[in-house]
Parts: structure tokens; C-alpha cells; sequence
């Protein structure tokens, strides 16, 4: 017998501005469950959180939560106003019964150590203090709204570490892919103010996802095929030619009504970069550059880079590694202060920051684009009418007169991408981007990058966008040192033979043996540059022959890793069994991109042998 759930949200209408916002939506959620919540900006993913966790009430529908089950919430924004140090906001989160040290030691795992004042905290510090209060107790059920925002790379793979290893019952709305397929086994789709379930992880959520949305196109043909009749019958019938049959008129009302409003979301987001004249080949060329604010602590040390036209650069490290610091080093708004950095010539420059400062919350929609003057957005080289611009990117038109304040974090994500992209450019400098844009728009976004002509500055913790824009990684090593990367973050893992960042201030990376050792891959070195390869070697061809099947291996072992770490209650029985399983599938993960890499080489290198 299945047991009851832990939380019950059923038929949950809200209605927002005269519009409904949530409109009979509703999921559960029982012990150990972990869900994913999904869908687009603005749909009322948050919303519905906040009804499940209480923190406001629907205007009809049933929340049920079972007693004694002990809940915490973490909003995308979080409180920390009325407590002395960091330590007292997870204290006070706590219940009687919890144990008081957890509060010490996940502030410590956090890099914070419980003396700091909440009110001089940044964003991330904000972030992983919430998360302390969040997890201590142990709860029952977490709801976690956007819990990777504002993080570190080394904090959001710690995070997803510390969310395997909890018996909680889990529901998630994030952005990052990686994260989501890690530890979702349910995916709960809000669309259209309802809600779909899914009952699989989120790797299969995007073909499910389409698999409805051409149901619901094959449906709505039907229903156009229903309506030509219906309207060939009030043209044509006998009775319609005499009298007007008003139940008929009716269903024809509603027919219409249906087709106007079911079936697939309203608009389509489109996204292009305005782009100038070229730049120089040259973007960027540093030489022995180091920067530092503290002698003790250089922030750049000896920096050799070259910024060619058209590369995409993912700047990675943890914060306070001095990200910010080099993308104004590069960009010529900071200078070194030894070394030299030129910058190329003919620079049209477009910077979206992710603290989001040049928003005015009290300025509406329609003038934070226009500027303020009428209804005329200057769009490159043209003008655009506000209300066209704004449905370009989503946004509804009686959303014009919208104050910017009241906006989703989703949506003044993709104001600001509207404002930055109306600028013409030939460098995008895109300073954490993705933060809070929902799935449909971080894939338009990529689409865009792929197809800019121009030069990318990307500094960004997600690991899926990572490995789909960027040409290569600069990884801070420490120190003050950053190394170059070809390829996108998997590569860079793949070539450091190391899914732990050397730049993590804590150690908590799991060094236990794989109770089933992965497969191993034939990586073996390329030919040198220097004495290309006329023909392939035996032992390329045989690399060759068995990668395909090393790589099938690899796959599925990593899939019986991850159903064995999907057992909620896993570390809680045999925690060094869990840790085994967690050694094991990022090693095997390592391996299946060093064997992808290698397969990649030694097919073009074929392809190009057999042309020339």
C-alpha cells in the first residue's frame, strides 16, 4: 500500500491582475519523492511553491499537509533582516528536537562561519546561509526555489552531493540541467496556469514534453475539422436557411473559444543579437598580466590570453577567485598592475550584469525599453513599436504598463537580455546570464550565441549551458593562476582527469573506489603537431573499433550508478556504499567524455586522411 503524501495540493486557482494565473493546478508529494517543478517564466512555478509551502493562500482549491511532517522552504530571495550573525538565521529555523551542531557544521561545509552580519552578506553568501537554515533540520520535505542561483561551481557540486545523501522528500525548480537530472525521479510541468506529472527523471522530460504539445496539435486539428463543419452547416443547412438554431450558434461560440484558448502556449520567443561592424581579429591579448588587491592574495598572476574574434569564453572558478575582476581587465575598464592587455580596435561592447543594477523597479516595462521616450524602441539600426518588442520576448502586452519591481525574476532576466540585445555589438559580455530564465529560454539563448558573429565573454556556474556555447574554458586554478581549456566544461573536467575544482576552499570530494569499476576508455595521446599523422596507427584503428562500444558501457554503467544513488535511503543505511556509488559515477562520467573526445579526434582525423 502506497503511503499518503506528505503534501497535497489539488484543483489550486489564483488569479493574478485579472488574469488566471494557476488555474486547477495541483501535485503531490510522498516520502522520499523528488520532484522537479518545470515551465516557463512567469507560468506561476514560484507561486505554486509558495502555496505549497503557505506562505500565501489560494483563491480556491486544497492544500493538505500530513501532520507532524516537518517542512522548510527556501524563496529565490531570502530574508535575512532582523538577526544578528549568520548563525542566529539558521538557529531560528530550527525546531526543538533538531540537533543544534548542524547549524555550525553546514555554515562551515558553506565557507561561512556564523559570526557575519546577514546585512553585509552578497548574494551567494545570502544564498548559502539560506540553504543552511533549509537543510539543518533534516526536514521531511524541502521546497527549493532556485537553490543554485548566485552560486559557485564548487558550492552547487557540493549542494548536489549533500541533496543525494537526505531521505527528504524533495520538490525543485531550477534552471540547471545538470542538477535536475541528477536528482529528479518526477517532473510536475506547469503550463497554462494546470499541471502535467511525469513520473520519469528530467533527461526524459523534454521528449515527453513534445510528445504532449503534438497531441495537443493533433487535437486542436480535429477541432478546426469540427468547426469548418459546424460553420459549413450554418452557411448551408436546410434548418440554417429558415431559422438560425440558437443551441447550435452557441456550440459554435464555444468551439471557437476553445480553439482560441487551448492548445499550445501563447508566442514564441525571439531572440537576436544586433550586431555592428566587425571587430578586429584581435579581441584581446594579455601579456604577464597580474592584478591584485591584496599582495598576499593576487587575484591575475602571469596571465597569458589571446581573445580572438568570434571565440566564446567561459570564464569558471569559485567566487571570490576574481572572475569580475578579469572580465574589466579584459574588457579595458580595470587596469593591470603589471603586464599589459590590448584591446582590439573597432569594440562595440554589451555587458548584461547579473546583479541586474541598471533596472529601475519603479520604472514600467514599456519605458525601461523605450528609455522613456513614447512608444519606439531603438533596435540596432531600427525603430520597433514597444508592444511588438515585448511579445518578442514574451511578454504580454497589457505587461506594459507593468512596474519592472513586480516582474519575476525570470521575467527582468529576459528584460534584460531584451535591453542588451537591442544594442548593437560585436563582444557580449554576459555575467551569470542564466540566472533564473526558465529551460525554453536558456535553449533560444544558446541558439542565439550559436549563431552571433561575434566575440563572447561568459561567466556562468551552469555546467549544461557551459558545455553548449563555450569554445573554451578559463578555469581559476588558485593562486591567481587561470589556465585555458579547449571546449566547453566537460572538456575541461575530461583534460584535468578531476570533476572536483581545484579552487574548492573545502574538502569534500569523495575519493572512495568503485564498487564496479567503470570501463576503461583507450585514450591515447594525439600525434604530435609538429609530425602529422600520414595514416592511422593499428593502435588508432583498434581506439577506433572499441571506443563506440567502451562508450555504450559507460553509459550504462553510469545509468546503474544513478539508480542506485536514486535509493533515498541509501547513505542513511551505508553511507561508504554511497560513497563508492558517487566515486564511481563521476569517474565514469570523466571517462565517458574522455572517451567521446577521443573517438572525435580519430574520426576526423580519418575523414581528413581519406580526403587528402
Amino acid at each position: 500500500m502506497a503511503s499518503p503524501p506528505l503534501l497535497l495540493l489539488q484543483d489550486i486557482t489564483l488569479t493574478l491582475g485579472g488574469a488566471p494565473l494557476l488555474n486547477g493546478a495541483g501535485f503531490g508529494v510522498g516520502p522520499g519523492e523528488r520532484i522537479c517543478l518545470v515551465g516557463r517564466n512567469g507560468c506561476g512555478k514560484s507561486t505554486l511553491l509558495r502555496i505549497a509551502a503557505g506562505e500565501i493562500q489560494a483563491d480556491d482549491g486544497t492544500r493538505f499537509v500530513q501532520p507532524g511532517t516537518t517542512m522548510r522552504y527556501l524563496p529565490q530571495e531570502p530574508d535575512l533582516s532582523g538577526f544578528a550573525t549568520t548563525l542566529d538565521y539558521v538557529r531560528a529555523g530550527m525546531g526543538p528536537g533538531d540537533p543544534e551542531y548542524r547549524a555550525e557544521l553546514l555554515l562551515t561545509e558553506l565557507g561561512l562561519n556564523g559570526t557575519e552580519d546577514p546585512s553585509t552578506l552578497s548574494g551567494g553568501e545570502a544564498r548559502r546561509c539560506a540553504l543552511a537554515r533549509a537543510l539543518a533540520p533534516e526536514p521531511d520535505l524541502l521546497l527549493l526555489d532556485e537553490p543554485t542561483n548566485h552560486l559557485d561551481m564548487p558550492t552547487i557540486e557540493w549542494l548536489e552531493r549533500e541533496l543525494l545523501s537526505l531521505s527528504s522528500a524533495m520538490v525543485i525548480i531550477s534552471h540547471d540541467r545538470r542538477l535536475l537530472q541528477t536528482l529528479s525521479r518526477s517532473v510536475v510541468w506547469l503550463d497554462r496556469g494546470v499541471t502535467r506529472r511525469l513520473d520519469q527523471g528530467f533527461a526524459r522530460f523534454e521528449t515527453w514534453r513534445e510528445e504532449v504539445l503534438e497531441q495537443e496539435e493533433r487535437d486542436s486539428h480535429k477541432l478546426d475539422r469540427q468547426i469548418a463543419r459546424e460553420e459549413d452547416w450554418m452557411r448551408y443547412g436546410v434548418t440554417a436557411r429558415r431559422k438560425r438554431n440558437v443551441r447550435r450558434v452557441a456550440e459554435l461560440a464555444t468551439l471557437r473559444q476553445n480553439r482560441r484558448t487551448a492548445i499550445r502556449p501563447q508566442g514564441g520567443l525571439k531572440m537576436e543579437a544586433r550586431e555592428s561592424d566587425l571587430s578586429g581579429k584581435l579581441v584581446a591579448v594579455a601579456e604577464d598580466v597580474c592584478r591584485a588587491y591584496d599582495p598576499a592574495h593576487p587575484v591575475v598572476r602571469d596571465l597569458d590570453l589571446r581573445v580572438l574574434r568570434g571565440d566564446r569564453l567561459g570564464i569558471v572558478g569559485a567566487n571570490g577567485a576574481g572572475k569580475s575582476t578579469l572580465l574589466r581587465l579584459l574588457t579595458g575598464q580595470d587596469k593591470p598592475d603589471s603586464g599589459t592587455i590590448n584591446i582590439g580596435s573597432a569594440l562595440s561592447v554589451v555587458t548584461l550584469d547579473q546583479q541586474r543594477r541598471t533596472l529601475d523597479p519603479n520604472a514600467t516595462l514599456s519605458d525601461t525599453l523605450t528609455g522613456g521616450g513614447g512608444d519606439m524602441v531603438q533596435v540596432g539600426t531600427e525603430k520597433r513599436h514597444v508592444i511588438g518588442y515585448m511579445k518578442d520576448f514574451l511578454f504580454r502586452p497589457e505587461q506594459a504598463r507593468t512596474p519592472v519591481g513586480v516582474l519575476s525574476g525570470g521575467e527582468r532576466g529576459r528584460l534584460m537580455l531584451a535591453c542588451a540585445l537591442a544594442q548593437p555589438s560585436n563582444l557580449l559580455v554576459l555575467d551569470e546570464p542564466t540566472n533564473d530564465l526558465d529551460l525554453e529560454t536558456l535553449d533560444l539563448l544558446q541558439d542565439m550565441l550559436a549563431s552571433y558573429s561575434g566575440t563572447v565573454l561568459l561567466v556562468s556556474h551552469d555546467r549544461d549551458f557551459l558545455d553548449r556555447v563555450a569554445s573554451s574554458i578559463l578555469m581559476a586554478e588558485g593562486g591567481g593562476r587561470w589556465l585555458e581549456y579547449a571546449g566547453g566544461y566537460s572538456d575541461m573536467l575530461a583534460q584535468r582527469r578531476d570533476t572536483t575544482l581545484a579552487a574548492r576552499p573545502r574538502q569534500d570530494r569523495v575519493d572512495a573506489p568503485s564498487a564496479t569499476p567503470a570501463a576503461t576508455t583507450d585514450v591515447t595521446p594525439s600525434p604530435s603537431p609538429r609530425q602529422p599523422a600520414r595514416k592511422l596507427s593499428y593502435k588508432d584503428k583498434l581506439a577506433l573499433e572499441r571506443l563506440p562500444g567502451q562508450m555504450e558501457s559507460l553509459e550504462a554503467e553510469i545509468e546503474r550508478l544513478r539508480a542506485i544513488l536514486a535509493d533515498p535511503g541509501l547513505y542513511a543505511r551505508d553511507a561508504a556504499a554511497f560513497a563508492a556509488a558517487t566515486g564511481a559515477l563521476e569517474k565514469a562520467q570523466a571517462d565517458l567524455t574522455a572517451a567521446e573526445e577521443r573517438w572525435l579526434e580519430l574520426e576526423m582525423l580519418r575523414e581528413t586522411l581519406q580526403s587528402s
